[in-house]
């Protein structure tokens, strides 16, 4: 999904999610890639009959007709749709004693494969939300002598899973012994480190099916040692992606792999997340008139139709999203959504959450 299909999927899934039944009342149905709409419905009129036992009178009469509802949109299809379809209807009146029955349906930007019928006090949403999720991924390793961190890149996400520290003693002997005997201690507390990092990468990354590659980096040239050792599954090694040498371990170190690796991450949305924002900071430290943030000014720019590009973190209030993404559909604008995984994600979160490029330069 780019950008703006993920952003209208988001707000047709919070709708959803904003809705609470009194009971078990919502009717959600996912109905899979290629299935028969005419078994579909067949299923829906015995369902109804089913309803007809409920106890509670009003329950009762707020299934019937949700499904009513469900069994006359469907109707309206000559076939499911090429990914198929979900379908959501319910009472979704705030007021206790009045009843506002609703379909809601969306065509999926991925296939459904799964059907589900259920009734419940909310929408089953799930599977949607799934869809929005990133599913390949980027494993990272970074090591030195002294330190390992083994890490994931999931869409613009980076997240340390485990962290290793050694004791490879230092250079220098100690105790009068003997350099070659001291050299080989160090050699073997460095195997043994090394074969720990190994093993927990093998046991974290080798049944990834959807790792794209892995990312390994580190300070001088241990991280060459590492690889060309028998430490890591040679099917792990064969999905390595970017070697780079970087001037950290640790946390910042994971961020400084990730950031050195642009090429080979080319085609990921954190690296395009991380170059628009860095743009946009360049514009601002040179003090463009052709940059603005912050809701008041970006919105202005937009009355004036002035804005080329958009960006909100993801953190923003829907309301202001909602009304952001109308004013762009009326003058033309593009609107990205921009993650707080990401330090320049962090940045424009902290200096107002709304930040725009301009097509001219206004004072």
């Amino acid at each position: 999904m780019d950008t703006k299909e993920k952003l209208k999927l988001k707000k047709f899934v919070n709708e959803l999610d904003s809705t609470k039944g009194r009971h078990t009342e919502l009717v959600t149905y996912y109905i899979p890639t290629g299935y028969s709409l005419h078994k579909i419905i067949e299923h829906l009129f015995q369902e109804q009959h089913t309803a007809t036992n409920i106890k509670d009178a009003r329950t009762r009469k707020n299934v019937i007709d949700s499904i009513e509802k469900v069994i006359r949109h469907l109707r309206l299809y000559k076939k499911t749709p090429e990914n198929g379809l979900a379908v959501f209807a319910g009472n979704v009146s705030k007021n206790e004693s009045q009843i506002k029955i609703e379909v809601f349906h969306v065509e999926p930007p991925q296939p459904l494969q799964t059907r589900l019928y259920r009734c419940d006090q909310k929408f089953v949403t799930n599977i949607l939300k799934d869809m929005m999720e990133h599913k390949e991924s980027y494993g990272l390793l970074v090591v030195d002598r002294r330190e390992g961190n083994i890490g994931m890149l999931k869409g613009t996400a980076i997240v340390e899973l485990a962290s290793f520290t050694s004791n490879v003693p230092g250079k220098t002997t100690k105790g009068g012994q003997s350099q070659q005997r001291y050299a080989r201690l160090r050699e073997e507390a460095m195997h043994e480190f090394f074969k720990r990092i190994g093993d927990a990468v093998n046991k974290e990354f080798l049944e990834l099916k959807d790792m794209k590659g892995l990312l390994v980096g580190g300070p001088g040239p241990t991280k060459e040692y590492f690889i060309d050792g028998y430490y890591m599954d040679t099917r792990i090694k064969a999905k390595i992606k970017s070697v780079q040498d970087l001037s950290y371990t640790g946390e910042f170190g994971l961020n400084e792999l990730v950031d050195k690796s642009s090429e080979a991450l080319a085609e990921e949305s954190i690296i395009e997340e991380k170059q628009i924002m860095e743009d946009f900071f360049s514009e601002l430290a040179k003090g463009s008139k052709k940059v603005r943030y912050g809701e008041k000014d970006v919105i202005d720019a937009l009355d004036k139709a002035a804005v080329k590009k958009i960006l909100v973190s993801e953190k923003t209030d829907q309301d202001l999203i909602d009304k952001l993404e109308q004013k762009a559909v009326d003058t033309g604008a593009e609107i990205m959504m921009i993650s707080v995984d990401t330090r320049e994600g962090e940045q424009l979160r902290n200096i107002g959450k709304v930040a725009a490029f301009l097509r001219y330069e206004l004072q």
